[in-house]
């Protein structure tokens, strides 16, 4: 129930670093909308000093069903291992909460058609985290993507090449199947393809390659893939966690301009760059570069965070640009921009962004680079349903017989 103050009561289950760096800022910078009132872990020293940090006010519990029982929450937001995250969102949606969920949001296309069903069944939502598309710097390249102002798009190339030792999979839940989901195609890249689809749309066709190189996992530690969009563009999509130089990028080439993010963990303004084609003329060009000099009403929802004063660990700046009230708006990509997003659409009293479909598409694009690469045969959008091996799990049977090397 909504407290008296008129604000949404919110639990965190789990109170790792993610919730601690992520979703408790978030909350934070929210706190006119949104109060935290209970935590769940099953540490109790790691849950007794997240409520010390939260502050008062905050119960402790050690199970979801505890404090959805005591607590009633309107939102909870889950930082939660990922074999652990179909469970947890089933249950604080059959309570009636929405929820807010660290990626990946469950492990299959099975377990995601368990929470649509709870999802029908509450009329609450289920949200999954994919913050780098909430910056306003995406907000305004898919704004001038999809609206087709940097001409049709044609070339894509989707980057995450990060570094991760032996230490990283010390983790018991790690690099295995039945605790994380996958690889790096699950647990890394799948922030920067997110982004990719969000820019692009709807995928045709899939074909892929993945490897266990270097680590002592089941599941892969390098994947690529080569995607055809509906719209006609081909891209490239690489996910790697054995890369010394980390970057994460994302590149499309327009019939009038290339647009390109660069960055590791999360972007501003700054880090997309319009790049034109020689003969597009130069008043266009001004107004691509400015990537944030978006009038508050053009990036719709996120007029509502109270970005000018709340919104990030850089802030937002609001500076006089461009016609009449249009100003410059730098905000980056955050969990406290996505969570404005949710708020802004409970509010509406419609779904939010990153659930439903568009919380499916990306986790089927998943399906379908692991199907490709596991199968060495092209992978089209929609034809991994109920009865086909990975639509029940991301290694599609596979998990226990691959050799790290090539097809199952």
């Amino acid at each position: 129930m909504t407290s008296s103050s008129g604000r949404r009561r919110a639990a965190v289950v789990g109170t790792g670093a993610i919730v601690v760096g992520g979703h408790l800022p978030a909350l934070r910078a929210h706190a006119d909308r949104v109060e935290l009132v209970a935590a769940v872990d099953v540490d109790p020293g790691r849950l007794d000093a997240f409520r010390a940090e939260a502050g008062e006010g905050v119960a402790g519990f050690s199970s979801t069903e505890a404090m959805l029982d005591a607590v009633r929450p309107d939102l909870v937001l889950i930082g939660t291992p990922p074999s652990l995250h179909r469970e947890q969102a089933v249950a604080a949606l059959t309570a009636g909460a929405w929820v807010l969920c660290e990626k990946p949001l469950c492990l299959s296309l099975a377990e995601y058609d368990e929470i649509a069903a709870a999802e029908a069944a509450s009329g609450a939502y289920a949200s999954v985290i994919f913050q780098h598309r909430y910056g306003s710097g995406a907000v305004r390249a898919r704004e001038l993507i999809r609206g087709g102002e940097l001409g049709a798009p044609l070339v894509a190339h989707c980057q995450t090449t990060w570094h991760r030792d032996a230490g990283y999979y010390s983790v018991p839940w790690r690099g295995r199947w039945a605790t994380e989901g996958g690889g790096p195609t699950m647990g890394h890249g799948i922030h920067q393809y997110d982004l990719l689809l969000h820019l692009l749309g709807e995928w045709e066709e899939v074909q892929a390659m993945a490897a266990r190189l270097v680590h002592d996992t089941e599941s892969e530690d390098v994947s690529t893939a080569l995607v055809r969009f509906r719209n006609g563009a081909l891209a490239t999509v690489v996910n790697s966690v054995l890369s010394p130089d980390e970057v994460s990028r994302v590149r499309v080439d327009c019939a009038d301009a290339t647009v390109e993010l660069t960055h590791l963990y999360g972007h501003v303004n700054d880090d997309w760059v319009y790049t034109p084609a020689p003969h597009v003329a130069e008043e266009r060009v001004a107004a691509w570069r400015g990537a944030g000099e978006v009038a508050l009403g053009a990036l719709g929802a996120l007029g509502a965070l109270g970005a000018l004063g709340a919104l990030g660990a850089r802030g937002a700046r609001g500076v006089p640009g461009g016609q009449g009230p249009r100003g410059v708006l730098d905000v980056p990509s955050s969990h406290t921009a996505q969570l404005g997003f949710v708020l802004d659409a409970w509010d509406a009293g419609v779904r939010p962004p990153g659930s439903g479909r568009e919380a499916r598409n990306t986790l089927e694009f998943a399906a379908a680079l692991y199907k490709a690469a596991f199968t060495g045969r092209a992978v089209r959008a929609g034809e991994i349903g109920p009865g086909d091996p990975f639509h029940e799990a991301m290694h599609g049977g596979f998990g226990t017989t691959w050799s790290g090397v090539g097809r199952a």
